[in-house]
């Protein structure tokens, strides 16, 4: 939530945070301490905002929750700002697992797939799982590139406009050393039909364990989508590299710290936010999306 509040703000909006959990840090460290809010306390900091009538948003934002009372609640929530502002987009990035040398795993608790699945994925509007999660939402499983496509179509069909699978193993066309990423934008136009945008960017590998990316990716996305409402590509481009200028800022400033020949840790990969404050607010193009 810090990554994405400090992004959102650099890129002009007003954000009202609420943390699903107040830890001492991230869990990527050896040991953390905090709380977890639940689905109660929720309901409290919502209705605050509802008696001061500020609970009109254009944007909602989700993304890492451990707990399913407090995910249905998101729901209501979002359902009932939608009614408010019937232009509401709701950025929904379903975090419940990756994959870890071909393997796939959870890392929230398994009851919260259904949620995903059946309560919160049919009132997003642009979603932001990984291959992994896109294979648990839909329950079929990647291979090809073309297998992607169908997947996002039945994303699509479960009721976001835009899907992104932000990472995945496919093999990219530029070799090993690129991480693929899928986007679809499916539109319908005023005389009813229905136009899919569809493109694939390939970003270069950094050889690091970060965390909060996805928080980034997720924020970054809203952000330039709501400047490219209708060009998916150009968001995707702008969100690829300013993550990148991001993450080579990281890296490089990690192995400074770290000093020759030692492994960065978690404190010392702490994402460099601050310091890439100009490559937030205009990053210049370093990744290329291909139109599918």
């Amino acid at each position: 939530n810090k990554y994405s509040c400090v992004l959102l703000q650099v890129l002009g909006f007003e954000v009202d945070t609420v943390n699903s959990v107040q830890f001492s840090n991230h869990t990527g460290y050896a040991h953390w301490k905090g709380q977890v809010l639940n689905s109660d306390e929720l309901h409290e900091l919502y209705e605050g905002l509802k008696l001061n009538k500020v609970n009109r948003y254009d944007y909602v934002l989700t993304g890492y929750t451990r707990d399913t009372s407090f995910l249905a609640m998101v729901v209501d929530i979002v359902q009932e700002l939608k009614q408010q502002n019937s232009n509401l987009v709701y950025v929904c990035d379903p975090v419940m697992g990756d994959k870890w040398n071909g393997e796939g795993s959870m890392y929230v608790p398994k009851d919260l797939l259904p949620v995903y699945r059946d309560k919160v994925v049919p009132v997003a509007d642009i979603i932001t799982p990984n291959q992994f999660e896109a294979e648990l939402l839909t329950g079929r499983k990647i291979h090809t590139e073309e297998e992607a496509l169908e997947v996002m179509d039945m994303l699509h069909a479960m009721g976001p406009e835009t899907v992104v699978i932000t990472s995945s193993d496919l093999q990219a066309p530029l070799g090993n050393d690129y991480l693929i990423a899928l986007g679809s934008h499916r539109k319908t136009k005023a005389d009813g039909t229905k136009m899919t945008q569809r493109i694939r960017v390939e970003s270069p590998k950094v050889d690091a364990v970060f965390v909060g990316t996805g928080d980034l990716f997720a924020a970054m996305l809203l952000a330039w989508t709501h400047k490219h409402p209708n060009n998916l590509k150009v968001a995707c481009e702008k969100t690829v590299s300013a993550m990148q200028h991001v993450l080579q800022r990281t890296i490089k400033s990690a192995k400074a710290q770290a000093g020759e020949g030692n492994k960065p840790n978690s404190a010392q990969l702490e994402l460099r936010m601050v310091q890439s404050k100009k490559d937030i607010e205009n990053p210049d193009i370093i990744v290329k999306a291909t139109v599918l």
